[in-house]
């Protein structure tokens, strides 16, 4: 088979993530809550590595059809003389699918024959039913401006229509900073379990490191350094890969050698292992403060105060 293709049922255990707190990603949500329920055909457009494909499973798993499959088709590797049977549109009957959601992975890869296939696969509107026609929610994702594909001629603009029903773009990690404690606590969770470890603490000059990098290739590029910081077990080692040794920023920020007390040494790993404890339990209860409050036992009001110390000081509260 030449086409990259997953096809798997998506159980609550896939859905395993946090997104982030940041208002973009709350508004990203909210609206994700709305449209998922419907069939309306959606286009999400972000850099590389944002999570488009992380943003629809989530639309899959909030939809009517969430106990059927999910499909995620690598439209660089289209092969137009398969593009029916690799859906599992044959034109010469109609097909009893157990398809859910399709997912077109980087739909602005397509080529011309593949673009018109996929035109003649999607309904029209007709009440009636035609034979080859995918009956599955079509979820599509790009990294490209399709505008501009349009305007040069290399992307249909029939079909651009007919797979924008509600168009979602989605931030770079650049722009939403905020998100990166939450995501780095997640991820190191993650490939700990993966890696039969224990989470690792990582030092605050990472962790400000980790703020102050651009992150080109965002979320993936993110995961991707803290999972060698779990296998590696050496959190300097990975550093060094995002042009930054750990020794040099030692030296032209930290300035003069200081004496530290074994009583604030204390205080400083107390303040990050509560910290860990906090983002686990706000990562169990997808950021409802008050279950993530009862799971720590400490009061609802303790547990926003010790948000603001850390920096989240968002009073929205989901209840």
């Amino acid at each position: 088979m030449t086409i990259d293709t997953v096809r798997r049922k998506m159980s609550h255990d896939d859905m395993s993530w946090v997104a982030g707190t940041s208002p973009s990603i709350r508004d990203l949500e909210r609206v994700i809550g709305e449209i998922a329920p419907t069939t309306l055909p959606v286009l999400l457009v972000g850099e590389s590595g944002t999570g488009k494909e992380m943003f629809a499973n989530r639309i899959h798993q909030l939809s009517q059809n969430s106990e059927k499959s999910f499909v995620r088709i690598s439209c660089a590797s289209m092969n137009p003389a398969t593009f029916f049977s690799e859906l599992e549109l044959n034109p010469s009957e109609v097909p009893s699918s157990e398809l859910g959601t399709v997912c077109f992975d980087e739909i602005g890869e397509l080529d011309a024959a593949c673009q018109r296939n996929l035109l003649g696969a999607l309904p029209d509107g007709d009440l009636e039913a035609r034979r080859g026609v995918l009956k599955a929610r079509l979820i599509s994702t790009t990294n490209r401006n399709l505008d501009n594909e349009m305007r040069a001629g290399r992307f249909r603009g029939e079909l651009y229509y007919r797979i924008s029903g509600v168009c979602l773009r989605l931030p770079p990690l650049r722009d939403r900073k905020e998100d990166i404690p939450l995501l780095v606590d997640f991820f190191l969770h993650k490939h700990a379990d993966q890696f039969g470890r224990s989470r690792p603490s990582l030092s605050p000059e990472t962790l400000q490191i980790f703020l102050d990098h651009p992150w080109p290739g965002n979320i993936r590029e993110l995961e991707n350094v803290v999972k060698e910081i779990v296998a590696l077990g050496d959190e300097r080692l990975a550093i060094r890969e995002l042009g930054v040794p750990m020794s040099e920023r030692n030296r032209t920020q930290v300035g003069p050698a200081r004496s530290y007390s074994l009583k604030a040494a204390a205080r400083a790993a107390s303040r990050e292992a509560e910290r860990g404890l906090i983002m686990q339990a706000l990562a169990r209860t997808r950021w409802n403060r008050k279950r993530a409050a009862q799971e720590l036992q400490i009061s609802y009001k303790s547990l926003l105060y010790k948000l603001k110390q850390i920096g989240f000081e968002d009073s929205e509260v989901n209840q």
